[in-house]
């Protein structure tokens, strides 16, 4: 068993660095730049609204996610209540609905309109360019690269990373700070969203992480409602978020923080 205090040495061979660390690397880079490319050609853009009122139904509830992400930065208190009571009496009487008679009754089945299954074969495409990318490299470490032990962090760390980053190695004796190379695999995975961001642009597709965190928003794309989905009992939910928020200004209460900021640099 490893001593407390003592410095842990492994001799390891230099030529890890080139034929696994550096290999895996270069393979998650050009992976990631041939998801982005590959989604971008298998893409469909999202069909317009065909009608006024189906537009003003899905800019409504983007409308309601926006005032209450970012009216804290340019609404007063009165602004705020103003706006606030207006969006939650109208989601709650469902006046945004494009047929307010549906209201209260199943939605369509997703199956039977094109528009759903076009719509479901988009999410479909999108989650076999993150699963299939990844099972074949993960595949391809543990055929060639299991059981390799091929660097040592520089900083310390709690004995709860040692599952994490020693997977396929995982040893009571061996010191948390060394890394395999299949936990070097899933460090990059989520340690190059910056790379890709530098290669390809802030808007890409090559990060897994950007994709999921895109579906969770509501006002990320053209229409916030997915197959099956009941618009009314969306708009309930968001009224329900817009009541129990309380108005806070980044305005509020400037003047004295100018004043103070202006006597502590002035020493008064």
């Amino acid at each position: 068993m490893a001593v407390q205090g003592l410095e842990q040495t492994i001799l390891r061979d230099p030529a890890l660095f080139y034929w696994i660390m550096f290999p895996i690397t270069v393979v998650m880079i050009l992976t990631g730049i041939l998801r982005h490319y590959a989604t971008v050609l298998m893409h469909s853009p999202p069909k317009p609204a065909s009608t006024l009122a189906e537009s003003r139904e899905r800019l409504s509830l983007i409308r309601g996610v926006n005032l209450r992400n970012h009216a804290c930065a340019v609404l007063d208190k009165e602004s705020f209540e103003q706006r606030k009571s207006y969006m939650v009496a109208a989601y709650q009487s469902g006046a945004f609905l494009k047929d307010p008679a549906n209201r209260g009754q199943p939605p369509a089945n997703p199956m039977t309109d094109p528009a759903g299954m076009e719509a479901m074969m988009g999410m479909m495409k999108g989650n076999m360019m993150m699963m299939i990318p990844q099972t074949l490299i993960m595949s391809w470490i543990n055929a060639f690269f299991s059981g390799f032990v091929i660097l040592k962090l520089p900083f310390p760390l709690t004995i709860r990373f040692k599952s994490m980053l020693q997977s396929g190695v995982l040893t009571r004796d061996l010191d948390v700070r060394w890394v395999s190379s299949l936990s070097w695999y899933f460090l990059n995975l989520f340690g190059l969203q910056s790379v890709f961001g530098f290669i390809l642009g802030s808007d890409n597709a090559a990060s897994q992480m950007a994709q999921q965190m895109g579906a969770m928003n509501p006002a990320a794309g053209v229409n916030p409602f997915q197959p099956g989905q009941d618009p009314d009992k969306l708009y309930r939910s968001e009224a329900e978020n817009l009541e129990v928020m309380e108005h806070f200004c980044i305005l509020d209460g400037i003047e004295e923080r100018i004043l103070h900021n202006i006597a502590s640099k002035e020493g008064f």
